[in-house]
């Protein structure tokens, strides 16, 4: 049975892009009996943006809703929270000698800000965090990693690290497989199709989140920005409309092909009005299961619990014997 990986990190209101690139194959995926599923909440990465501790908690709490409201059972995945289980910290710390500074300097997300804004005044954990990353997926002996397209080049540079280590201490870490949907691995912002939709965005008046109102939804979807002309089809010079296909497809389940096909002759006001009310459809039921969760914070810690109970002993396993191999008491 293979091991299935991901993340979701407490930062931030959960977006359309997370569920419709990520969040929606992890429901599917939970649902197999071919796998054995761990989501994790990565609350030590949140940490890079000192985030005050009781709004950390409540994001916490707001993943783990999301990801049961969205379909993940519970007593068929471990949901847990990475600071529950010890292992994943000890284990960064011995990787971070099996990773060079060239590297990590590389690494897309800390050489975009630093450019932007220089590396004086920047925490350390910006720098570091890829190696964490490595640690939460090679504690499980995970199989598969289900990523968006950002994410790649983590889990390539987790390859490399237990390649590295594997080359010098013997058989330890299975090398991940990073897997990325055919459709949607980067749903990009309604405002400026050039970028991608992120919950970290200071405006979101392109980003759709889980949590916005039904009248929200539709005003940024009527809203959205469309290309010259007015056709409504999938094509390299019309990233707007190339995205809002994708939407529309995955929410709808039709591939693109049949959206276009759907609105031939028609014009782009018909579509977005089309594809906002079919996305509150599909939001609205998933936002009523998320309240229902949130209101019930002991439903929601016995479903950590559950997780971390499951997802323990494998991590303690493997730090144990990754200290034998080293020489670490």
């Amino acid at each position: 049975m293979k091991r299935v990986l991901s993340g979701i990190k407490p930062s931030g209101d959960v977006t359309l892009g997370n569920y419709l690139g990520a969040m929606k194959r992890w429901a599917e995926m939970s649902q197999s009996a071919d796998s054995q599923n761990f989501f994790f909440i990565p609350n030590l990465h949140a940490l890079n943006m000192r985030p005050d501790p009781a709004e950390l908690l409540g994001q916490t709490l707001n993943a783990v809703a999301w990801l049961v409201a969205i379909g993940v059972d519970p007593d068929k995945s471990a949901i847990f929270a990475q600071s529950e289980v010890s292992a994943h910290a000890e284990l960064q710390w011995i990787l971070n000698n099996y990773v060079t500074f060239g590297e990590l300097s590389r690494m897309t997300q800390f050489k975009d800000k630093t450019q932007r804004v220089g590396s004086e005044g920047q925490v350390a954990a910006l720098f570091n965090y890829p190696v964490l990353m490595a640690a939460d997926i090679l504690l499980y002996d995970a199989d598969e990693v289900p990523i968006g397209d950002d994410q790649k080049q983590h889990v390539e540079l987790t390859r490399d690290i237990a390649t590295r280590f594997n080359n010098l201490y013997g058989q330890t870490f299975k090398l991940p497989r990073p897997t990325l949907p055919s459709l949607g691995a980067r749903i990009m912002n309604l405002a400026n199709p050039e970028v991608k939709m992120s919950k970290s965005d200071e405006d979101n008046s392109g980003c759709i989140l889980l949590s916005d109102s039904p009248e929200t939804i539709k005003q940024k979807i009527m809203r959205a920005v469309t290309d010259s002309g007015s056709t409504i089809e999938s094509a390299n010079g019309k990233p707007a409309v190339t995205n809002l296909l994708v939407i529309y497809s995955l929410l709808s389940g039709k591939t693109v092909e049949q959206v276009e096909q759907d609105y031939a002759g028609k014009g782009y006001g018909e579509f977005k009005q089309d594809l906002a009310e079919l996305a509150v459809s599909v939001l609205e039921p998933l936002q009523a299961r998320f309240n229902e969760l949130r209101s019930d914070d002991d439903k929601l810690s016995a479903a950590l619990k559950a997780g971390k109970d499951v997802a323990l002993p494998i991590a303690e396993a493997k730090i144990a014997e990754v200290k034998t191999k080293l020489g670490l008491l």
